[in-house]
């Protein structure tokens, strides 16, 4: 698409969105409130109607199928449940090029299955991205097949960069890194809400716990990112000998705290690898 502005004519890059979803939503989203945001033409296909008009407020074209969606854009994310992903590639088969660039953020799946079902050597961007990109705080990691070309590459990560921070990993740990950024928001939930359920149990009110809590993790994620310090220096910046911390780390890793995470990051690894093609 280009655009005439006066006497200049831009180039416009034409981006789609097969699921409209929350994630795809809060990537829209991201794209609109960048830089990018004049240089981007947003398409968008959703089975449902309500998920369509939400996108439409956002400046996106809704498109009467996911495979003229194809044929309208460059750049076609599949923001779908990877249980859904078989049936939208056979339809949108006929239309993916060589050109075309496939971003998928369906768990587990690979590039090579994606080319398998569309064309040989499709150029494939395999994302994980994870909810708090719905506050432009995300944490997505990604990966692409060979056929990416630098430039290509480059513009999905900038779409990532928009909405958090972003880090390529090897294509091959993508379905390793699901429990790193993908799943732990999920875990970190389960854990915040454990010390919620305490603060409760012992008077507190629990606005307030959440409240203290929430920005507990935010400050404390802050120091692991900012301060220069390794994890380990970290928690013994906080451990003075004998007194309330060391009582709490004690209990933590005679229940099995490290174990415990680490077992829960194999279980997700392994139903990648299992919801894999």
């Amino acid at each position: 698409m280009n655009i005439l502005i006066g006497k200049v004519m831009r180039s416009m890059t034409d981006v789609g969105f097969i699921g409209a979803g929350n994630m795809g939503y809060a990537i829209m989203g991201g794209i609109k409130r960048s830089a990018m945001s004049g240089d981007v033409a947003l398409y968008v296909f959703d089975v449902f109607q309500g998920a369509m008009e939400r996108a439409e407020q956002l400046g996106a074209k809704a498109m009467p199928s996911a495979a003229e969606l194809v044929k309208a854009c460059k750049y076609v994310f599949l923001a779908i449940k990877p249980q859904q992903l078989e049936e939208v590639l056979c339809e949108i088969k006929g239309e993916v090029t060589k050109d075309t660039v496939i971003i998928s953020i369906c768990a587990g799946i690979s590039d090579e299955y994606i080319a398998s079902k569309t064309v040989d050597g499709a150029k494939v961007v395999l994302v994980m991205p994870n909810t708090p990109l719905l506050l432009g705080e995300g944490a997505t990691a990604l990966s692409r097949s060979d056929s990416v070309s630098d430039e290509e590459f480059e513009f999905v990560c900038s779409i990532f960069g928009a909405s958090g921070i972003y880090e390529v990993v090897p294509k091959d740990k993508m379905k390793e890194i699901i429990a790193v950024n993908g799943s732990s928001p999920a875990f970190i939930y389960l854990y915040a809400q454990s010390f919620v359920k305490y603060a409760v149990s012992v008077g507190i009110d629990e606005q307030a716990a959440v409240g203290l809590f929430a920005k507990s993790l935010i400050g404390s994620a802050k120091m692991i990112t900012d301060s220069g310090k390794t994890i380990d220096e970290l928690i013994e910046m906080v451990s003075s000998k004998g007194g309330t911390t060391i009582a709490g780390l004690e209990k933590l890793r005679a229940g099995g705290l490290d174990e415990a995470v680490q077992e829960c990051c194999k279980a997700c690894t392994k139903r990648a690898y299992e919801l894999s093609k």
